[in-house]
């Protein structure tokens, strides 16, 4: 010390008297973390392999081409119908609202429209099921595209913020050599700006995919009365979907049944972990595409 209570800045530097108990909450918080990560990996492992055991049994050509009783081909088709449609409903309106975010709105403009997307992406899929039925479905009849417009909604906040975060990797230097060159703000964002940030767009909208893949509370009120057995391609009607064919089938009393909707589960679970990989795998080569 070099006066009343002032330190030495020249002096050692010397633990302090609480030393100890820092290092002792140190580590409990990072024991603490660390058993939460394994404790959530465990979970994924447990409920992967139940789902591969039990769902194995059914796998079979003839299990995903034909329909009911003895397959679930109808069931992904029409999933994969359902979930396209409500991809291209939610993917360009995602994109422009990112593009808003990052590139046209002010500050307080801005806040609020990200409040929004964040509050959308909380809304209970229930609720959005609900909302849809009373506005499509109420006095006409299920159908793919209530299902798709349902699905869209709980895609579109997800399709949003994750392409804002990625618009907003793309180097300022890139924004700055197109108003030096005096491009216009569209053709710069068409031409620039997207092109840069396409594949993590990309990877923001397949993780959106393989969420919307495994709804089923707006498919329930939406898309279920439908022929498990009938290959359906028609939008204003209601097709199978795989969300409801599990529902269906682990209600019935049936071992078979049961067997089924394990393999039912099995196939969506694949296309989800595939979806998912897939767009890990954009996310990462974007990633270095922009360090590069």
């Amino acid at each position: 010390m070099t006066g009343a209570g002032v330190p030495d800045p020249t002096a050692p530097l010397t633990p302090s008297g609480n030393l100890r108990r820092r290092q002792i909450v140190s580590r409990l918080a990072e024991t603490g973390a660390t058993l939460a990560a394994l404790l959530a990996v465990a979970v994924l492992v447990i409920v992967t392999y139940t789902v591969l055991v039990r769902g194995a049994n059914a796998l079979s050509l003839e299990f995903l081409v034909k329909g009911e009783p003895a397959g679930i081909g109808p069931a992904i088709v029409g999933t994969a119908l359902v979930v396209a449609l409500a991809t291209v409903i939610a993917m360009p309106l995602g994109i422009l609202i990112a593009l808003y975010l990052t590139e046209f709105a002010g500050n307080r403009l801005a806040g609020s429209v990200r409040l929004t997307m964040d509050l959308m992406n909380g809304l209970p899929s229930i609720i959005v099921g609900l909302f849809i039925f009373g506005l499509l479905v109420y006095h006409h009849q299920d159908s793919v595209y209530a299902g798709s417009i349902a699905l869209a909604i709980i895609m579109l906040p997800l399709i949003a913020r994750g392409s804002q975060e990625n618009l907003l990797l793309v180097p300022g230097s890139l924004r700055e050599a197109a108003d030096a060159l005096g491009v216009s703000r569209w053709r710069t964002v068409l031409t620039v700006i997207l092109p840069s940030a396409l594949g993590g767009i990309v990877t923001a909208t397949m993780l959106a995919v393989a969420r919307a893949a495994g709804e089923t509370a707006p498919l329930l009120i939406l898309d279920s009365i439908v022929n498990n057995a009938k290959y359906s391609f028609n939008i204003t009607e209601a097709a199978p979907n795989i969300p409801m064919t599990i529902y269906q089938l682990s209600e019935e009393a049936n071992p078979e049944g049961f067997t089924r909707a394990w393999g039912a589960g099995f196939v969506l679970l694949a296309f989800i972990v595939l979806a998912s990989l897939g767009a890990r795998v954009l996310l990462a080569r974007n990633r270095r595409k922009m360090a590069s």
